[in-house]
């Protein structure tokens, strides 16, 4: 098919941001959508994700990835909804012009009123970690081995370590192990682990996998094939300690050392991105400094679970067609600030309008260290002073799981600002636990 040279809306990235993002501006009104799918078939990463644990917050029941994206990609089609395939977007200028090239329609431009950015990320390189050591056959990022294995059916290797303990590496330290590689161990820089508590147990606990927190690798031993890796504890300052130094053979090395939002196009059309999540700063409607550029997704920040991405995209795809029809209006003279305090990294959003606000908005953040016994809370500022309007007790709190809650409107409104702070029970008075009602 090709696409026409103009829509209201474009969608770039074909993954579960992107669908959900279509459906949702297609229900909302707008008929001329154009979803943009750099690969050979739509559903994004979710087609090599062939384990369950998807759609219990969407769909009420427990869906493989495949399995999930199957039923947007369905909405997708019985809504009309256009898309291209095998179409690499390479350009975005300021007048929302896209450029685009396909092997099948060669070189286009499509105008468009909004723009939705639903890229999705990357996996952080090997170059990024300064291992000492040669180039061998045998290292893969986690996802990269999950296609091999899942899609195109081969084994990158039979005797695995892992490095990182993101939710990747920990499905895939079970995968390997189910399809008959010996997996050693999972290394984790940091002192806790960067995945759900979920996937530690059913995919280390349930096979014996040791997971070895401070420790990295310090070396790679092997120039044509890998034939071991050097281990090391690691300082309070994440630097090997000298005489923990330990040898593990193996064949294969896989890493799970990071995602990185692909803000590339974001960069060209002039979008500011945050400093923490690499993602655009975006206002409650998620639309980012740029007029009628909305963001969702991993694009935005990385996510612990496809229904979050799907609740989020659904919102950027009704902002978007709000914009798209002359709805929206593109006033920002009644944002004010919601800013992470504490123990929290960021928020998304990171701006609100308060007369334009919905009754709730929801607020996602994550922490930057694990907190047994954890305090959420929120507050305002009016006149220079601070009043809380929500409290929330957590058993835990940690990085690998991203926390959301919701602010009324009723309880901000007249704010100068918002503040999002975590910390220990300890250390924050005491109050209510609920006061606006919070949900994870």
């Amino acid at each position: 098919m090709k696409p026409q040279s103009r829509y209201n809306i474009v969608i770039i990235g074909g993954g579960p941001a992107g669908l959900a993002a279509a459906v949702a501006a297609k229900k909302a009104g707008e008929e001329s959508i154009l979803i943009i799918e750099r690969e050979a078939e739509l559903g994004g990463i979710l087609n090599q994700c062939i384990h369950n644990g998807f759609g219990l917050h969407t769909f009420g029941e427990e869906l493989t990835g495949p399995e999930y994206a199957q039923k947007y990609i369905d909405m997708v089609e019985n809504e009309g909804i256009e898309y291209v395939l095998s179409t690499t977007v390479i350009n975005i200028d300021g007048n929302k012009t896209i450029t685009a090239v396909s092997r099948e329609n060669g070189l286009m431009q499509i105008d468009a009123k909004a723009i939705v950015l639903a890229m999705g990320c990357r996996e952080r390189p090997r170059g990024s970690l300064r291992i000492p050591g040669f180039n061998p056959a045998g290292i893969f990022s986690a996802g990269t081995a999950q296609k091999l294995v899942n899609i195109d059916g081969y084994m990158p290797g039979r005797t695995v370590v892992i490095l990182g303990s993101g939710d990747i590496g920990l499905i895939m330290a079970r995968r390997m192990t189910l399809e008959g590689a010996n997996v050693k161990l999972v290394a984790e820089l940091m002192p806790f682990s960067g995945g759900l508590n979920r996937n530690i147990v059913q995919c280390l606990n349930d096979y014996n996998i040791p997971l070895k927190l401070s420790h990295t690798v310090v070396d790679i031993d092997g120039k044509e094939r890998l034939r071991g890796i050097t281990l090391a504890q690691v300082d309070e300052n994440l630097r090997p300690i000298a005489g923990t130094e330990e040898y593990v053979e193996c064949d294969t090395l896989l890493l799970s050392v990071g995602l990185i939002p692909e803000n590339e196009l974001s960069k060209q059309i002039g979008v500011e991105l945050s400093g923490k999540t690499n993602g655009p700063l975006v206002n409650e409607r998620l639309e980012t400094n740029v007029g009628g550029v909305f963001a969702c997704g991993n694009v935005l920040h990385v996510h612990d679970l496809v229904d979050y991405v799907s609740e989020e995209a659904e919102a950027a795809g009704r902002n978007a067609a709000e914009y798209a029809a002359g709805r929206a209006g593109d006033s920002r003279q009644n944002e004010i600030d919601i800013v992470p305090e504490g123990m929290v990294r960021y928020t998304v959003p990171v701006r609100i309008d308060l007369e334009r606000a919905d009754e709730k908005t929801v607020v996602r953040f994550r922490v930057a260290d694990k907190i047994p016994g954890g305090v959420i809370h929120a507050s305002v500022e009016k006149n220079g002073e601070r009043k809380e309007i929500l409290r929330r007790k957590k058993r835990i709190l940690a990085p690998g799981e991203m926390e959301q809650i919701l602010l009324k409107k009723e309880d901000i409104l007249g704010a100068e600002r918002i503040i999002i702070s975590a910390g220990t029970s300890a250390g924050i008075s005491a109050g209510t636990d609920e006061k606006a009602g919070a949900t994870k």
